[in-house]
């Protein structure tokens, strides 16, 4: 995953992987409208592939431009750049090396995905980073953990116990960028003791942690402590514990433990919304896709349901899920 970010350009900013599934926050940008330099291709193609293999397509490059056979130079480029910022192609390849490192490792063949990918259209804002939340709470939806730090494959277990490679800074930067992007953060690890707090808050936690180290905790007695939800809390509409009230306002710690209730249940919108974001957002997308929707329907954003009705004021879903919300 981390290798075809660097080939790709796409920005892992949240994942979870589960024992049969994953779940990825991908954030794709455009293609530059120059292109891509002999350089930055050649830079990218280091991340999946050989030395050997980058001498050859260098070597190759030099004698088009040497000779000025511009259309070759381009076709050289093209074997490759159909694969960058593209959502399809990163997932499929990420799946592809998965399945053939699982084949080999347990001496088996055949596909090892039961099907293709489902992907939701991502708000930037409060949206990202709600799904973000939602993706690496996953573990604790199944019971395998209670804290979600305490679970080594997920974007918030990576960022705060970090590692022996960058010690949890891609992660960090992946989540920085989900939280803070509409307020024109980029992938900046720095950031991330400030987007931390807002982050814990919406993981419905508040238990501060050393850098660098999943298994340790500071005692929550440092002048302030915001208790842990419990399953008493995590109900919509439930009180704010008292000591997460203290000099905040009342409203919004009520909304943000409504927001960390909702997202301790499965939300079938996240996964099956087809798109989530703002009203206009979501009217946007809908008018752009016209044509796939029945000529009976007038507007494309849908009122949340169900246990996520106590999003609806700021999420809305290109679909309509009735039944089991």
């Amino acid at each position: 995953m981390r290798m075809y970010e660097n080939f790709t350009s796409c920005r892992v900013l949240s994942y979870c992987m589960m024992s049969n599934h994953i779940h990825i926050l991908l954030e794709v940008p455009p293609m530059p409208e120059e292109g891509l330099s002999d350089e930055e291709l050649l830079k990218r193609l280091r991340a999946i592939y050989s030395e050997a293999v980058v001498a050859d397509v260098e070597k190759e490059l030099k004698e088009a431009r040497a000779t000025e056979l511009s259309a070759h130079a381009a076709e050289i480029h093209s074997r490759y750049t159909y694969r960058m910022h593209n959502l399809s192609e990163f997932m499929k390849t990420v799946m592809q090396r998965m399945t053939q490192w699982f084949n080999r490792k347990h001496n088996r063949t055949g596909t090892l995905w039961e099907s293709r990918f489902t992907s939701v259209i991502v708000e930037s804002g409060i949206v990202a980073r709600t799904m973000a939340a939602y993706i690496d709470l996953n573990p604790v939806r199944a019971g395998m953990v209670t804290d979600p730090a305490e679970y080594r494959w997920s974007s918030y277990g990576e960022a705060v116990g970090g590692g022996n490679k960058g010690n949890g800074k891609k992660a960090r930067e992946g989540l920085v960028r989900a939280c803070m992007s509409h307020k024109g953060a980029g992938f900046e690890a720095e950031k991330w003791k400030e987007v931390a707090r807002v982050y814990r808050k919406l993981l419905g936690i508040a238990l501060e942690r050393k850098a660098g180290r999943s298994g340790d905790m500071v005692a929550a007695q440092k002048g302030k402590r915001l208790a842990t939800v419990t399953e008493k809390s995590l109900q919509p509409g439930a009180k704010p514990d008292p000591n997460m009230a203290k000099q905040e306002d009342k409203e919004t710690v009520l909304r943000d433990l409504e927001m960390a209730a909702m997202l301790r249940h499965r939300v079938r919108y996240f996964t099956a919304g087809a798109v989530i974001g703002s009203k206009m957002f979501v009217n946007e997308a809908f008018a752009h896709a016209r044509e796939r929707f029945g000529g009976k329907r007038k507007d494309g954003a849908c009122k949340l349901r169900g246990l996520a009705s106590v999003a609806a004021e700021h999420l809305w879903s290109a679909r309509d899920l009735r039944v089991g919300v």
